[in-house]
């Protein structure tokens, strides 16, 4: 077995979220997910197949979006993996109705941070081992930054 690093690439003010499905139905029941969560968010998705012709299937209502989603996920290359590229919108608003799609398996990962995926690779195939999403703490935060952390909440909506 050999370990490497993929680095995935997001788009400016894109949010990523990296999962394991199950089977092909993937690809509908998460492009059901995201149109039926807001209608304006703008998003594609891409699944890599398991089995059989070993496709990367891929939906999606902005073509950019897609195509960053298929390159991520060409990237990964791990079988039943998804990727689903997203603006307009945030993770937090999709995650739930996600874990509820019978296929889903896992999520790894939902963020805008920059993303390197742990990958196991064996004669077999690839394999997700894990992921590291952004960088490591700095210190601890201070009463300024919980005002801040708040004052943020409240701006983009998420706190009255």
């Amino acid at each position: 077995m050999e370990l490497q690093l993929v680095d995935l690439t997001l788009p400016g003010d894109s949010n990523l979220i990296l999962g394991q499905s199950h089977f092909i139905k993937t690809v509908e029941d998460l492009y059901e997910v995201m149109v039926n969560a807001s209608a304006q968010v703008k998003f594609g998705l891409a699944f890599c197949e398991a089995s059989g012709p070993c496709l990367i299937r891929a939906a999606g209502n902005d073509e950019p979006l897609q195509t960053a989603a298929i390159e991520n996920a060409k990237a990964v290359g791990a079988g039943h993996s998804f990727v689903i590229m997203m603006q307009q919108g945030f993770p937090v608003n999709v995650l739930n109705a996600i874990k509820q799609c019978p296929e889903v398996c896992r999520i790894y990962c939902a963020t805008a941070n920059p993303v390197q995926v742990v990958i196991a690779n064996s004669d077999q195939g690839r394999g997700i081992l894990g992921v590291i999403d952004g960088f490591p703490p700095k210190g601890v935060e201070g009463l300024q930054d919980v005002a801040e952390r708040q004052q943020f909440l409240r701006l983009i909506g998420y706190k009255l």
